[in-house]
């Protein structure tokens, strides 16, 4: 994309939340990306959910507060087709100033997970269903959307409607024209279970393009949405009282002959999906901090919400965390079920691509898959119930720490630690005006 022809661009990397932190810049700029002219603090993508340095961290006052030099992604410019003016947004990442990636960077800590399967000789590929919800956020309370066609706010679920996915017409007309603009493959719209919920697909892809793609459709989400008078979010739970937002990815593996290594002819697939499924499982209880990253992340983690509350495996059962999906054997995969749709697209794709790894080259064995309601199932490792806890279980687990670097451990552990004591001052019933659009 000649970004010449832009009178502005942004230039954005990733955070530990998910939000893009980055530069307003001329057109004219974009000769200069590829040269490392753009620079930022380090710690800017170790900034908590309002964007505060975190008090202690390393990488303020006690190193100076040094400036990371940011770089073009291979993911290449986009439009931002949200914005009333022609501008294109270039998706960044942070190296240090001897050219060695950031450890502190989320996109960085998917990169190397994806490096060890690209050493075996072998390509993860990911389909990621992101659900959001549409509000009003006009008043002092969150309220359901407007219906486009009478003006009443929604009063009811519309699981699977199509007279309501047309109702919101031209809304999702622009989004999908967005979308294919950006290049992002978004597939299946359906209407949820929650109140002016509704589901977007996005086809399997590499394991890099996948979570830019998913990065990138919830900032896309979000700014259409308000193009429409309305507002779109991701968080786990915008309601008590309604359905929570899920991110879901689909995972296979293939060679280097594009095999499908979890095929194995017929319904049960291969050993290493098993042992894939066994390092997921190992890993998860630790991994609840990057699946349920926020507070409010936890009231969509409660039995019978449509969330797993533990780490159980089955084949065609949507209650179990990890699900493996029938259909056609060569399309052989898991679908991972577990995080909300706050989580940051990279770090949730690192965890669960690394864990797979885990288990694959150490053989783990998964406990035998479920049968029925995994909620009434006993026995079960559990995820944590508080982020207080997850937060705890995450900086000790050594699984964790075969699969991230420890500089992004412990950025996150403060970040979530400093979230924590900053929403204890704050009043519980106006939480989510701090993570309406931030996650």
């Amino acid at each position: 994309m000649d970004l010449y022809q832009f009178p502005t661009i942004r230039v954005g990397a990733c955070d530990l939340n998910g939000q893009m932190r980055g530069k307003r810049l001329p057109g004219s700029y974009g000769a200069k990306l590829e040269s490392g002219s753009v620079r930022m603090p380090l710690s800017s993508l170790n900034v908590d959910l309002w964007g505060a340095d975190i008090e202690g961290s390393p990488l303020v006052f006690e190193t100076g507060d040094a400036d990371g030099v940011l770089l073009p992604t291979d993911r290449g410019a986009v439009p931002m087709p949200w914005l009333a003016s022609a501008s294109a947004l270039v998706p960044m990442w942070m190296q240090h100033e001897n050219g060695t990636p950031f450890a502190g960077d989320p996109r960085h800590a998917l990169a190397a997970v994806n490096a060890r399967y690209e050493a075996k000789g072998w390509q993860v590929m990911a389909g990621t269903e992101l659900e959001f919800t549409l509000v009003d956020d006009r008043g002092t309370a969150l309220a359901h959307p407007p219906h486009p066609l009478n003006g009443r706010a929604l009063a009811g679920e519309a699981i699977l409607s199509v007279r309501h996915i047309d109702a919101f017409d031209a809304f999702f007309t622009d989004l999908y024209a967005g979308a294919e603009a950006m290049g992002i493959p978004a597939q299946a719209a359906i209407s949820e279970s929650g109140i002016g919920q509704f589901e977007i697909d996005l086809i399997h892809q590499p394991l890099m393009r996948a979570a830019d793609d998913a990065w990138l459709f919830k900032t896309l989400v979000k700014g259409i949405a308000r193009k429409h008078g309305l507002a779109a979010t991701f968080m786990a739970k915008p309601f008590d009282d309604d359905a929570g937002n899920g991110f879901h990815v689909h995972v296979s593996v293939v060679d280097g002959d594009g095999n499908n290594v979890f095929n194995d002819g017929g319904p049960d697939g291969t050993d290493t999906l098993r042992h894939a499924i066994g390092g997921c499982l190992a890993a998860m209880p630790a991994s609840t901090l990057i699946f349920a990253p926020h507070l409010n992340s936890f009231t969509r983690l409660v039995p019978g919400a449509h969330a797993p509350t533990s780490a159980a495996w089955a084949y065609e059962n949507r209650t179990a965390a990890i699900r493996v999906p029938g259909g056609a054997p060569v399309a052989r995969r898991f679908e991972h079920r577990t995080s909300g749709g706050d989580v940051n697209p990279y770090l949730m794709l690192a965890i669960i691509a690394g864990a797979a790894l885990e288990g694959i080259e150490a053989q783990m064995t998964p406990s035998p898959p479920i049968t029925g309601n995994a909620y009434e199932t006993e026995g079960l490792p559990h995820l944590a119930a508080t982020l207080s806890e997850a937060i705890k279980l995450f900086e000790a687990d050594p699984l964790i720490a075969r699969i991230l670097p420890a500089q992004l451990i412990d950025n996150m552990c403060q970040t979530k630690r400093q979230e924590m004591a900053r929403f204890e001052s704050i009043p519980p019933e106006i939480h989510w005006q701090t993570y309406l659009e931030a996650v």
